[in-house]
């Protein structure tokens, strides 16, 4: 564990050093960001201890909270009592997403970073979308759906011990308590079993674009890419899907007899994608409704949370550091390191 001489280093220093190395592309950029910001020299190595010194603090004060959020409540444990203390909660509407992103790590090779994002939802009438003229949209008669207040947890867990993270995350912004909640995600079985353990309240979406991609990819090795056969194929689905018939889109699928050993597994397996999902692509009621059906914040945090700062040439980051540089970048990003910093243990002298 890093210690941080009193006589050498003031805690501005040291929370403006460690921002640093959480916010810079490498630590030597970091160090000359310090440098420039205070005055004072500072070494690229000096910064990276310092980082991930913190980082190491955060994670151990995490994995904490999240374990005994789920644990067994000791006999006579009111209900009322909240086992993780809420950080900017969430009143009304709320989303989880949850997806993967991958780093290089030494000796391993490509690992999933797994990461949950909780995002407040603002639902407002239709007649307040801002439409650019002459740009007309499938969703103009929707209402505005916007999504804002994020907060994140990623770590290189499996999906068991995500599971932990995600609930943990989850009763700091309160949404168990939400009116309503969401939970848009590619469709992933491991996402689907996790969340709905956590939040069984959770209306379960799959991301449009997923659906969508899926359906180009599809076509594409049917009829090959770039024809008319493609483009016609797929927007019809398209705005079927858009209708939420998506018994018509599975029926459509079989009638490809796509269980052909010179098709992709993705394609092949398409039709039960559908299938199996239909409950959770009723994007007609949706858009009604007001939920959001996209996961573009925790596909977004893959790139902002994780890949920016992590994914590097060279030979990659040794395990421990990269989860510790994953749980300052999750305080970072959620704009709270701050917050963080003042209540978290610190490496200290």
């Amino acid at each position: 564990m890093l210690r941080l001489r009193a006589d050498h280093w003031s805690d501005g220093a040291a929370r403006v050093a460690t921002r640093q190395g959480l916010q810079a592309k490498s630590f030597e950029r970091g160090a000359e960001a310090y440098r420039d910001a205070v005055g004072g020299s500072m070494s690229a190595d000096s910064l990276g201890r310092i980082t991930k010194g913190w980082g190491q603090q955060v994670e151990t004060y995490r994995t904490a909270e999240a374990e005994r959020a789920s644990s067994l409540g000791p006999f006579g444990e009111s209900p009322r009592e909240r086992r993780v203390a809420a950080v900017e909660p969430i009143v009304e509407n709320a989303n989880v997403s949850t997806d993967g992103a991958m780093v290089l790590i030494r000796e391993e090779g490509w690992k999933e970073v797994k990461v949950t994002a909780i995002s407040a939802v603002t639902v407002k009438p239709a007649e307040e979308r801002s439409v650019r003229a002459g740009q007309a949209s499938r969703r103009d008669q929707d209402p505005v759906v916007t999504l804002s207040g994020h907060s994140y947890q990623a770590g290189l867990w499996d999906a068991d011990r995500m599971a932990l993270f995600q609930y943990a995350e989850g009763l700091r912004r309160d949404i168990d308590r939400c009116e309503r909640l969401s939970s848009v995600n590619d469709g992933a079985p491991w996402i689907e079993r996790i969340t709905s353990t956590n939040f069984a309240q959770a209306t379960q979406i799959i991301d449009w674009t997923h659906a969508n991609q899926r359906l180009w990819t599809v076509a594409n090795q049917v009829w090959g890419e770039q024809t008319v056969q493609v483009r016609g194929w797929v927007e019809h689905q398209l705005e079927t899907l858009w209708a939420g018939r998506t018994a018509d889109v599975v029926r459509a699928l079989d009638g490809l007899n796509l269980d052909q050993a010179h098709y992709s597994a993705e394609v092949q397996q398409a039709p039960d994608y559908f299938r199996s999902r239909q409950p959770k692509m009723q994007y007609d009621r949706f858009r009604a409704e007001g939920y959001p059906i996209g996961s573009g914040t925790v596909e977004s945090a893959a790139n902002t949370v994780v890949h920016c700062r992590l994914r590097r040439p060279g030979r990659g980051w040794k395990r421990k550091n990269a989860q510790r540089m994953l749980a300052g970048l999750s305080e970072l990003h959620s704009d709270r390191f701050d917050h963080a910093w003042r209540t978290i243990p610190q490496p200290v002298n």
